[in-house]
């Protein structure tokens, strides 16, 4: 199985059961909410080097302290490997003090 080859719904669960990303349609979502509205912009900055490096882009929204990112891989239809690798590098950034504990539930 190739990293860009859709996963089953089974395996997407699975994948993100001890982490805070959640499965939404054909993508994957976190919510990070920061201190400021400035840590926020400095973490979509490091959001956005990984992407590039990744050459993976997810979709960004911004509202004032927190930002919600999606990731799909497009050409395959839903979420594959590379979805989830570039889930467990964003986990790792840590842009101003980080982002706060956002608990559970709706992306948005």
């Amino acid at each position: 199985m190739g990293r860009r080859d859709l996963l089953d719904a089974v395996a997407v669960e699975a994948a993100l059961r001890v982490t805070d990303w959640r499965h939404d349609g054909d993508a994957i979502a976190r919510t990070f909410e920061h201190r400021t509205f400035r840590d926020a912009i400095a973490f979509v900055h490091e959001v956005a080097d990984v992407a590039e490096e990744m050459d993976h882009h997810p979709d960004i929204d911004i509202r004032w302290r927190k930002v919600i990112l999606r990731v799909s891989t497009h050409s395959s239809g839903g979420v594959t490997q590379v979805d989830l690798d570039f889930a467990r590098r964003v986990d790792g950034l840590r842009a101003g003090d980080g982002p706060l504990e956002v608990p559970h539930g709706p992306v948005a």
